[in-house]
């Protein structure tokens, strides 16, 4: 009798989205308030954009989503907030939301790949060293917090 082999496929196939929980139902969060704003502390140029996470906002989904409100603010005081979520497990991110004179607007994208090296280092730096390390999501909205209050995030 021969027995099976107990060893994963060679060329086993990426995480499909049918493997992927289904996602919980979109609730926006309050506007951000100044006083609730974290840094995100990137090096970057004078005269760019720094970017700040609503603490008040995280929010650790059951669905291996981390929710998040995140505002870019230009050295001329130009801001932009959105209300995103990242998939931890696939590496994915989507905006729900953008801020329009303090009041959300729906945004209807989808889900887009985190890339390493992109034009938008936050993402990568809020994926890998606070919300989903090791592509494991935070378990609760304080863990997020603590880890961005704490650790200083490196360049992509």
């Amino acid at each position: 009798m021969l027995a099976a082999c107990g060893s994963a496929p060679q060329n086993a196939e990426p995480e499909s989205a049918e493997a992927l929980p289904a996602e919980e139902a979109l609730v926006l969060p309050a506007y951000p308030d100044e006083a609730d704003l974290v840094a995100l502390p990137l090096a970057g140029a004078p005269g760019e954009f720094r970017f700040f996470v609503d603490g008040s906002s995280i929010s650790a989904g059951t669905d291996g989503v981390v929710r998040y409100t995140l505002v870019a603010r230009s050295a001329a005081g130009v801001h932009n907030v959105s209300y995103e979520g990242m998939r931890c497990a696939s590496g994915e991110l989507r905006i729900y939301a953008l801020g329009r004179g303090r009041e959300w607007v729906t945004a209807n994208g989808g889900w887009r790949p985190i890339r390493p090296g992109g034009a938008q280092r936050w993402h990568q730096a809020l994926y890998r060293e606070y919300f989903c390390r090791m592509k494991q999501p935070v378990r609760s909205s304080q863990e997020a917090l603590d880890a961005l209050r704490r650790k200083p995030a490196t360049d992509y």
